[in-house]
């Protein structure tokens, strides 16, 4: 076992962020905590890299070792931007070579290899704080595998970013993971949740389900309507209808019904009586927005 949260307790003050938290990420796995803003994501980051002691339970990485002894063992990239904005991108690399204690010769391969794989290399002499939001991401997970680390930690590397941006770092992340590197990433995108080999949703401090992405969809207990009408809000008009939630999908409406079939007819009916046109009304897959959604309860 790579990473190992065993029955992780915090609290500032009386409130309880992380609550028995517990999972595991096996070797080469990209494992992802996912959850709405406030679920205690970035307190359990803190905790596995040893930056906050839990008030209660264990972190175990590499097997055996806490996370003051597996520090150089592990690259973290924190939620806040950390490296420096007023050195440039190159001499940031080198700052931190140096402090991983990087001979000087094998940091200018390294970073001239890592900078090369994300890019950055034509910007070497640009100042950190000129770089757009998507550089300094880039930036920052270039220097946090610089000492070649056996596990990457990373806290909401893409929150902020275009799109461009979010889809290069995650094909940099699984460039990575090919190479070897076991990767635990949090993220409140559900997209991105079903990038990851498996996830574990985390909603006010505790972990709510774990499992692979397709496992967690096979096991959602209800059936999805899929509605497009040209309507913002289209509750109100399906009073009668067996619908357990309407939740706002896209352009859509996603329609939780116990039975497709029953539910389509109703659907269709309350619709036609009300004098709204359908412009679609199938049945699709739950996806894991779906399955968090039933999970916490409410809307992420």
């Amino acid at each position: 076992m790579m990473i190992e949260a065993v029955s992780l307790e915090h609290a500032f003050g009386q409130r309880r962020v992380l609550k028995n938290v517990s999972f595991g990420v096996e070797k080469g796995e990209i494992f992802g905590v996912v959850g709405p803003d406030g679920a205690g994501k970035t307190t359990l980051v803190r905790a596995l890299t040893g930056v906050l002691r839990p008030k209660g339970g264990t972190v175990r990485l590499l097997g055996s070792l806490s996370p003051e002894e597996a520090r150089q063992e592990v690259g973290v990239i924190p939620q806040a931007f950390t490296l420096y904005g007023d050195l440039t991108v190159w001499e940031n690399i080198r700052l931190y070579a140096s402090l991983y204690g990087a001979d000087p010769a094998d940091a200018e391969r390294k970073g001239e290899e890592i900078l090369a794989l994300t890019n950055l290399l034509p910007f070497g002499d640009r100042l950190a704080d000129a770089l757009s939001g998507g550089m300094k991401r880039k930036l920052a997970v270039a220097a946090g595998i610089l000492h070649s680390p056996q596990v990457f930690i990373l806290d909401e590397p893409t929150t902020g970013v275009d799109p461009v941006s979010r889809r290069e770092i995650w094909g940099l992340l699984y460039h990575l993971n090919r190479a070897g590197l076991t990767i635990l990433v949090t993220t409140p995108y559900m997209d991105e949740a079903e990038l990851c080999t498996r996830v574990a949703f985390l909603d006010e401090g505790a972990v709510m389900a774990c499992g692979t992405p397709k496992g967690l969809c096979e096991g959602y207990p209800w059936q999805i309507l899929e509605l497009s009408v040209p309507l913002r809000d289209v509750k109100p008009y399906l009073s009668g209808a067996p619908v357990r939630e309407v939740l706002a999908f896209g352009m859509a409406f996603h329609l939780v019904v116990e039975d497709a079939a029953t539910a389509e007819a109703a659907v269709r009916e309350a619709l036609f009586r009300n004098s709204i046109p359908v412009r679609s009304l199938r049945r699709v897959a739950p996806t894991l927005e779906d399955v968090f959604v039933e999970l916490a309860g409410e809307v992420i």
